[in-house]
């Protein structure tokens, strides 16, 4: 039964955490989205194309937090890109923190390397991410205004080969590089109002292309039924929001550790 201490105590508690995470709708994105769901985060789960996917995770998000839903957009599109996040606020009232997690990854080689290809990868994988970071930041800094504490967190999700090269995903691998130099620069450009965390699964968990079609489709059937896959990257991605130690700084995820990236 409500009670007038209740009902104040409930009005004077903070609204939920909501993060933005694109590529949410499947695979090591729909993992990050269970495990921030499951402590307590409010979901915002981007798609593209994977309707159903997008469903599916929202679905169960909601068994453990009272706030999911999904968004829609191409991060291949500037102006799609620059909504996103507006959008989201008008849904949850407030962003927290931004999750880039989506990426386009098709294989090329200095062979078959073009302008097209290497624009195609920097736009979704690179140019999103700055855009989505500089849209929080513009958030925060209108909510600091009558919340003068209020900070945000962005993570970028990266991938150990930009240290450890092949020459067969060329412009996947430069688009990856080029979002670690802007977690750098928007790290000094960003704090103290935004946190900026990068994430580098290892290798062997980024996808079907390199680790054959018999394991993805294993890591597919998980992703369905919600098992999780990729727990230590995940876990890496709720450490990176949560611990407010952590700004200017990537987590590598390797063998179930996590450690932060040599210099």
């Amino acid at each position: 039964m409500s009670t007038p201490e209740k009902n104040a105590n409930e009005a004077a508690r903070p609204p939920a955490r909501t993060v933005l995470i694109t590529g949410a709708a499947k695979r090591l994105g729909r993992e990050i989205a269970l495990k921030l769901a499951a402590n307590g985060w409010r979901i915002a789960v981007h798609f593209r194309d994977s309707v159903e996917d997008a469903r599916i995770t929202v679905a169960q998000c909601a068994q453990h937090t009272p706030g999911a839903a999904a968004f829609r957009s191409n991060l291949g599109n500037e102006t799609a890109v620059r909504n996103l996040l507006p959008t989201v606020i008008a849904e949850f009232g407030q962003v927290d923190a931004v999750v880039n997690c989506a990426s386009t990854f098709e294989k090329d080689s200095p062979a078959t390397f073009s302008f097209e290809a290497m624009e195609k990868h920097m736009r979704s994988n690179a140019g999103a991410a700055l855009l989505l970071s500089q849209a929080l930041h513009t958030h925060i800094n209108k909510r600091r205004v009558s919340e003068p504490d209020t900070t945000g967190v962005v993570v970028n999700l990266l991938d150990q080969q930009i240290w450890n090269q092949a020459p067969d995903f060329v412009s996947y691998t430069l688009s990856k590089a080029a979002l670690d130099a802007a977690n750098s620069m928007l790290a000094l450009a960003l704090h103290p109002v935004i946190r900026v965390v990068g994430v580098a699964p290892e290798i062997a968990s980024r996808g079907p292309m390199l680790r054959g079609e018999k394991m993805a489709d294993r890591e597919e059937a998980h992703s369905q039924t919600g098992s999780p896959t990729k727990p230590d990257a995940a876990n890496a991605v709720l450490l990176a929001l949560q611990d407010t130690r952590l700004h200017a700084t990537t987590l590598l995820v390797e063998d179930d550790v996590v450690r932060g990236v040599p210099k």
